[in-house]
């Protein structure tokens, strides 16, 4: 079994051979936002939670095969205890452009999932305010255009917001997902 999580490259071949029409960010960024605001799926069903139209012509093995992966890596992050969830992105030697671009598109599909979830019915006066406010940040970066000058200022840029979209998302899950008493189960 591959443990490695599934990289931005892979999955842009997996899908384009799949037949899917969805950009890999997008597709990670909704199967993100749809587990953090306690969505439930499985590695069998979560497509369909997330509307996402298919190919019926591909076999369902060779589709279940990555998506499962995919499934399994991102809940995995987002259960990490170390925090080491990742958005799934291009590479750092992909050009910045491409990279941010990216970026808006896991935005878009974060707020997708997240809307999916059936977690914005009712429960956005439920949310703290930190975490509206991060909804909002997200709903503002997803509608971004980015404009280049200095490639050392933006890769820094580009960073601080990566980092804050990674922080947000842990803070959304451990929110959403907590039980109605706020308290976790431990596990030993």
């Amino acid at each position: 079994m591959n443990t490695s999580a599934i990289t931005h490259a892979e999955l842009d071949l997996a899908l384009s051979d799949l037949r899917f029409g969805v950009d890999p960010s997008d597709l990670h960024g909704s199967l993100t936002g749809y587990l953090c605001a306690g969505g439930v799926a499985n590695a069998r069903n979560w497509l369909q939670r997330l509307e996402i139209d298919t190919d019926d012509q591909v076999s369902e093995r060779d589709r279940h095969a990555l998506l499962d992966r995919l499934f399994r890596d991102c809940r995995r992050q987002l259960e990490d205890p170390e925090l080491g969830f990742e958005p799934l992105l291009p590479g750092d030697d992909q050009p910045l452009s491409e990279r941010a671009d990216a970026l808006v598109q896991w935005c878009r599909g974060f707020l997708g999932g997240f809307g999916l979830s059936g977690a914005g019915a009712g429960d956005a006066a439920a949310l703290s305010g930190d975490s509206a406010e991060i909804l909002r940040d997200f709903g503002t970066i997803a509608g971004t255009r980015f404009e280049y000058e200095d490639a050392e200022e933006d890769e820094s840029a580009l960073a601080e917001v990566l980092e804050f979209i990674r922080v947000g998302v842990l803070l959304l899950h451990t929110e959403m997902t907590a039980p109605a008493d706020g308290r976790r189960g431990t596990v030993h």
